[in-house]
């Protein structure tokens, strides 16, 4: 994967936190960071100027997955452990030197980036989390990418998950459909499908049609009911992602959670292997991605294929 390069480690330590002089005002991307040392995740000790410079690090790994899409963000411009926020549409003062603004519906526009300047732009409005659409930026009316969210309840083992997300791909092959899956940061995993623009009642029809199919047959350990009371150790199978303005996180995203975690894509033969807590921290990208002898989704944008027409 020549045109991928490693992010290079810059620390020692799990936090990715590193001993900088203080600075007011410094350069990341040809972006201005104000305030660069204002402390993002106070738990992991990592600043503003560190979040910038991890999406530097790993520009060439999140490119694919935010440039050209309607982006959606967590924001806590005080930092992780303060007010957080979830923003849909491009709010008044955007930077639009950096940012695009798509046109949606009645006044509204929604936020996209075409370069790396915009990654660390969302970085300096206190972005933690980027989120994105299943459409592209200029297709909003179609899905490019199915999402399969797999949130365990109470109770629920890691390995349950794990053989969870291999239903799905399973179910998936059925109808000559590639999923790759993703560690998102948090408990669970995504299971996330690449497609032939289609229509969003279709895909979500067709996620809902999976997701009930394996709670039929399952019913002990899976559900695709929304309800929490529902969940007690069992999976939900969300497919309520997949619809027009429904987002989901975007790989190599941290997460505003404690330890600043990153969503991680994995190859299938990984989950076996993986911690129950299922976790990366930002120095553990670094190292992970220092490893890697390919990208585990390399293959995800020559993978699409047409959803069937029918339900599953």
């Amino acid at each position: 994967m020549a045109s991928k390069r490693a992010p290079r480690r810059k620390a020692s330590g799990t936090s990715g936190k590193r001993d900088r002089p203080p600075a007011r005002v410094v350069s990341v991307a040809g972006v201005r960071l104000t305030h660069p040392d204002r402390v993002y995740w106070k738990d992991a000790g990592i600043t503003k100027r560190m979040l910038a410079e991890f999406y530097a690090e790993v520009w060439d790994w999140i490119r694919p997955h935010v440039t050209g899409r309607v982006l959606a963000l967590v924001r806590c411009p005080a930092g992780a452990s303060s007010e957080c926020f979830f923003q849909k549409h491009a709010s008044a003062g955007v930077d639009t030197e950096h940012l695009h603004l798509v046109p949606e519906r009645g006044s509204k526009a929604s936020i996209s980036i075409d370069r790396l300047s915009g990654l660390i732009a969302l970085a300096q409005g206190g972005s933690l989390e980027i989120h994105r659409r299943g459409s592209t930026a200029e297709r909003l009316e179609d899905a490019e990418r199915l999402v399969f969210d797999l949130d365990p309840g109470p109770g629920v083992e890691w390995k349950d998950v794990v053989a969870a997300a291999r239903e799905v791909r399973k179910r998936l092959a059925k109808h000559k459909l590639t999923s790759f899956p993703m560690s998102t940061g948090g408990n669970g995993l995504h299971v996330v499908v690449p497609i032939r623009p289609a229509p969003w009642d279709t895909a979500k029809e067709f996620c809902r049609a999976i997701a009930q199919e394996m709670a039929a047959a399952d019913p002990g350990r899976i559900t695709a009911t929304v309800k929490k009371s529902a969940r007690r150790g069992r999976i939900f199978v969300d497919y309520l992602r997949n619809s027009r303005e429904a987002t989901a996180i975007v790989p190599y995203s941290t997460r505003a959670r404690p330890g600043a975690t990153v969503a991680v894509p994995l190859a299938w033969d990984e989950l076996s292997g993986r911690k129950a807590d299922n976790t990366f921290d930002m120095d553990g990208v670094r190292r992970r991605l220092s490893r890697l002898r390919h990208d585990p989704w390399q293959d995800f944008a020559r993978s699409r294929r047409t959803l069937p027409k029918s339900k599953p």
